[in-house]
């Protein structure tokens, strides 16, 4: 799929990047996980195959990673949802959701979009941390 289509669905307040932690792993360094889930509508486009992207800054470096792929139903309207798995080597910054269609569409319906750390920054953590 073409990033030439792709569509802002919304950015993510820094408050919940921020709630976010970050885990260390073995072979991707640091990770951090969003869950990601969206009620969209692309008006006359029944069965039009669309991702769901997220795309981040961080440090200099722009990145994107893959949420979710589907098809569109007989109205348009498609549910999109996954965990959105980032490495990080500096900070996230300027988080955005996107949809990205295989052909160029004028209109999108937002219905609902949720964005939420799947494992936040424990409280006792972040007062420490302050």
């Amino acid at each position: 799929m073409s990033k030439l289509h792709d569509k802002l669905i919304g950015t993510v307040p820094s408050r919940i990047v921020e709630q976010a932690s970050i885990a260390l792993t073995s072979y991707e360094g640091r990770i951090t996980e969003f869950n990601v889930a969206s009620w969209l509508q692309v008006q006359g486009h029944a069965g039009l195959s669309v991702s769901l992207v997220v795309k981040y800054r961080d440090g200099q470096q722009q990145r994107e990673a893959a949420v979710d792929h589907g098809r569109t139903d007989a109205v348009g309207k498609i549910l999109l949802s996954g965990i959105a798995r980032l490495p990080v080597k500096h900070r996230i910054e300027d988080l955005q959701v996107h949809l990205r269609p295989t052909t160029a569409v004028t209109a999108i319906t937002i219905d609902e979009l949720f964005v939420h750390p799947v494992e936040p920054v424990a409280a006792d953590r972040k007062t420490a941390q302050a």
